[in-house]
């Protein structure tokens, strides 16, 4: 059997092999590419020189070791070329750069732009711009100019068109400055109507919309719609909203009493100005108003008729931003407007028509009805007091009355009998200037066949009080003269 020879003695195999291992087994020394970084950052050149071990003088040592030492002081030599190097930190530098940077930070924290989030939602309900806010940044921001497609268009909106964006699907884009014109006409208008005592009706029946809308016109002073426009409301007002409570105020909006018969026979209230959010939907309400001479603001987007409207704003209707900032800014040109009528007010100055036709409360119609109500209350009075023929017979049977023997419960209910016999007469005298008080009442609440029913029961039940009562004294006055 032949023997394989090795070509190296035992002793340098066991020696490589030991090297080897101890390569693995302990940890590996820094590179000097680590050392040099160290050395720009932390340490200077002298101090990373001294400390810097040659790997190779550390491997001939470590076989020197092996060589020429035991096997225990082999392995403290390994150990002791093995370890990291020491590297001095200048604590104090650091300190200074770290002071210097949040000195610097603080100097230059002004500097420069913050980004934060502008658009809050809620601020244009709550706090919406005025006329004198318009500027094309914020129509910009508010998506005003963007418009519908290409193919949606009306041609009565060419001259509201800056141009077209996109290839694939392209859309028309509204020019700003038209917008912005537009808007701060819109708003002297509304200034103007509310600077005169007028009632502006804000309309919006898209999802969304209401809380501006209330808004509006809670700033104007005027009325606010938020849900289907009811067909005929302006034009058959009277059937519709006849029902209706209205009032009558002064030029400091105080509510004044003693109106209350003749507002009954006033037809329902009309607005002086619309200001309609989304046209397309309400253009029942629109035709309304024209047919009637009423004025209209309405916000046009590139798909509606701007002949719809007296006065068009063109701008985005389908975003909910560009809506709630053209309505804020009508809503506070209203609010000035009516600051500027109390203003006038305050120094006795009234720069409107009063034609409402109301004559002002007489002291007369104010006697009227309180007889009126003395009369009711005695007739109530009357029935409770009512006594019938068989009733009277029976007592005069059981009971003897003496001509000297009257009480004063007698003469009390005689005297009473002879008020609501004056009464009686003083009713007939005020029927005639009653039924023209009552004809207004009744015009609201039944026909003129429910009126004469109304008019002949109430002359029979009269009658019936008047000859009951007739009787009533005819018997007691005899039977107190026995």
């Amino acid at each position: 059997m032949p023997v394989f020879q090795s070509a190296y003695p035992p002793t340098m195999i066991i020696r490589s092999l030991l090297l080897r291992h101890g390569r693995l087994a302990l940890p590996r020394a820094p590179s000097p590419s680590h050392l040099r970084s160290w050395r720009r950052t932390l340490t200077t050149a002298s101090e990373v020189e001294s400390s810097y071990t040659n790997p190779q003088s550390a491997q001939n040592y470590i076989a020197g070791g092996l060589g020429s030492a035991t096997k225990g002081q082999a392995v403290q030599n390994l150990t002791s070329a093995s370890q990291p190097p020491t590297i001095a930190l200048e604590d104090e530098q650091v300190v200074r750069d770290w002071e210097f940077f949040h000195h610097q930070k603080q100097r230059t924290q002004h500097l420069g732009s913050a980004l934060e989030p502008y658009y809050r939602p809620h601020e244009l309900v709550a706090n919406p711009p005025s006329p004198k806010d318009i500027t094309l940044e914020l129509l910009l921001a508010s998506q005003t100019h963007i418009g519908h497609a290409t193919s949606l268009w009306h041609p009565a909106n060419a001259k509201y068109i800056f141009g077209v964006r996109g290839e694939q699907d392209p859309i028309h884009i509204i020019s700003l400055d038209v917008t912005a014109a537009h808007l701060r006409r819109a708003s002297k208008v509304v200034r103007g109507v509310t600077e005169r005592g007028g009632l502006v009706l804000f309309v919006g029946s898209r999802a969304g919309q209401s809380r501006s809308v209330v808004r509006a016109a809670e700033l104007s002073g005027g009325c606010h719609l938020f849900s289907k426009w009811i067909p005929g409301s302006i034009t058959n007002g009277q059937q519709i909203l006849g029902k209706c409570r209205k009032k009558v105020v002064d030029q400091f909006d105080t509510e004044q009493t003693g109106f209350e018969e003749q507002l009954h026979s006033k037809a329902a209230l009309k607005p002086d100005l619309v200001v309609c959010l989304n046209p397309l939907e309400n253009y029942v309400l629109l035709h309304e108003c024209g047919l009637n001479n009423i004025p209209t603001i309405g916000i046009i987007d590139t798909d509606a008729n701007p002949t719809w409207v007296t006065y068009p704003i063109p701008a985005n209707d389908d975003s909910l931003r560009s809506v709630q900032m053209i309505a804020g800014v009508l809503g506070r040109a209203g609010q000035e407007g009516q600051q500027i009528r109390r203003e006038s007010a305050a120094e006795g100055v009234v720069n409107y028509r009063q034609d409402h036709g109301l004559e002002p409360p007489s002291r007369e119609s104010d006697e009227a009805k309180q007889r009126r109500e003395k009369e009711q209350s005695l007739l109530a009075g009357a029935d409770a007091f009512e006594v019938s023929e068989a009733a009277l017979e029976m007592e005069d049977e059981s009971v003897g009355v003496e001509k000297t023997g009257v009480t004063a419960e007698t003469v009390a209910n005689t005297e009473r009998l002879m008020e609501v016999a004056d009464v009686e007469v003083d009713a007939g005298r005020l029927e005639g200037s009653r039924r023209g008080m009552c004809r207004m009442r009744l015009m609201h609440r039944c026909s003129s066949r429910e009126r004469r029913e109304d008019k002949g029961e109430r002359g029979r039940r009269l009658l019936g009080v008047e000859k009951r009562t007739r009787r009533r004294d005819e018997k007691v006055f005899a039977r107190s003269f026995e």
